[in-house]
């Protein structure tokens, strides 16, 4: 595996709004809710501190405060979101519910606020997240939930976003104090891992995958310790148009990790595993074949890029693939459909089955 020595992308992503087309396909699989309270309500806080993790590092978070008028009202809406995103909206635990905390971070494109909710009753708690709707990444959620082994639970209300939180350790933490502690067999688990996440973000264009926007998840399972790669953040999807910022292998932040690569696998391996992914994906394709369709569909129809994003994407594409159809795309809905077009192509050429 190759890695730069850096990866600049755009600074700063435009928001896009979600259309009315991709608004219907919400109404559609039923990610369109009525919500309590909107991303811009939670924007009157009144004050706020500085959020420290164990280590009193400034985790680029900040806890915010509201006035007693507006707490009342903003901790009600808040367990009322909780109990639509997590059951049937049923209101009757609410009285069991606190709202610890709400912390708002500034660094990133979408801003997020972050609610802790606690059950009074046995202290369990989980977080969930309140964004601005932006239509980048509500296709890059999507795409999650249907390409990749994971579901991804979120709602989409207007202008506001709400997303399940999604529990593991942040990469680039996992990466500095624990990856070196792993043992040899662990090490090339997580080798084989990283080459698939990085042929997956490949597929279906998610891009600028640095350490700190996926997390590791530690499963155990009998007598020892699965690793599984998921992305966090899903604002660049299919926007940029350098090719490689869809390969987390070229971001300088993930040098450990293509170095374990490099000292774990030959080539061979490596080809291997990357297609078992593509092999993977495929599958999943053909499984939600009409529910991809009618988001690629969105996706051809709406504004999320430029023209010389997707002009410059379109061209390395094809370099890459030497697959005619991607220079005839004219968008990035239209470039994405002919990757998963291609993968699913060759997918079948090599699986054709003899009776």
């Amino acid at each position: 595996m190759k890695v730069m020595k850096d990866l600049k992308i755009s600074k700063k992503k435009p928001s896009y709004p979600i259309n009315s087309m991709l608004n219907n396909y919400l109404d559609e699989y039923n990610r369109n809710t009525r919500v309590a309270i909107n991303y811009d309500d939670l924007l009157r806080f009144q004050g706020s501190i500085t959020v420290y993790d164990k280590d009193d590092k400034d985790t680029l978070w900040i806890r915010v405060y509201y006035s007693e008028f507006d707490r009342a009202e903003i901790d009600l809406s808040l367990k009322k979101v909780y109990t639509t995103l997590h059951s049937d909206g049923n209101e009757k635990t609410i009285p069991f519910l606190n709202v610890d905390a709400v912390d708002y971070c500034t660094f990133g494109n979408s801003k997020p606020f972050r609610v802790k909710i606690r059950n009074i009753l046995n202290d369990n708690y989980t977080y969930f997240y309140v964004k601005k709707a932006d239509a980048s990444r509500v296709y890059g959620l999507e795409l999650e939930h249907m390409l990749s082994p994971y579901n991804l639970n979120f709602m989409v209300h207007k202008d506001t976003l709400i997303e399940e939180h999604i529990a593991g350790i942040p990469g680039d933490e996992f990466i500095e104090n624990m990856l070196d502690d792993c043992t040899a067999s662990e090490k090339s688990q997580i080798a084989k891992e990283f080459v698939k996440f990085n042929e997956r973000c490949m597929i279906r264009l998610l891009g600028d995958m640095r350490s700190y926007n996926y997390v590791i998840v530690p499963t155990h399972d009998f007598d020892h310790v699965v690793f599984k790669i998921r992305a966090i953040d899903f604002d660049q999807q299919s926007y940029e148009g350098k090719f490689n910022v869809y390969r987390p292998q070229f971001f300088k932040e993930n040098l450990k990790m293509v170095e374990l690569v490099s000292e774990k696998f030959q080539k061979e391996s490596i080809d291997q595993y990357k297609i078992e992914e593509r092999s993977i994906v495929a599958k999943r394709m053909i499984s939600y074949n009409d529910r991809i369709e009618a988001l690629i569909n969105c996706m051809i129809n709406d504004e999320i890029s430029n023209a010389t994003h997707i002009n410059l994407l379109k061209s390395k594409i094809y370099d890459y693939t030497l697959d005619i159809e991607f220079k005839k795309s004219k968008n990035m809905g239209g470039i994405l459909k002919n990757a998963l077009a291609y993968v699913k192509r060759n997918y079948e050429g090599v699986n054709t089955k003899n009776f």
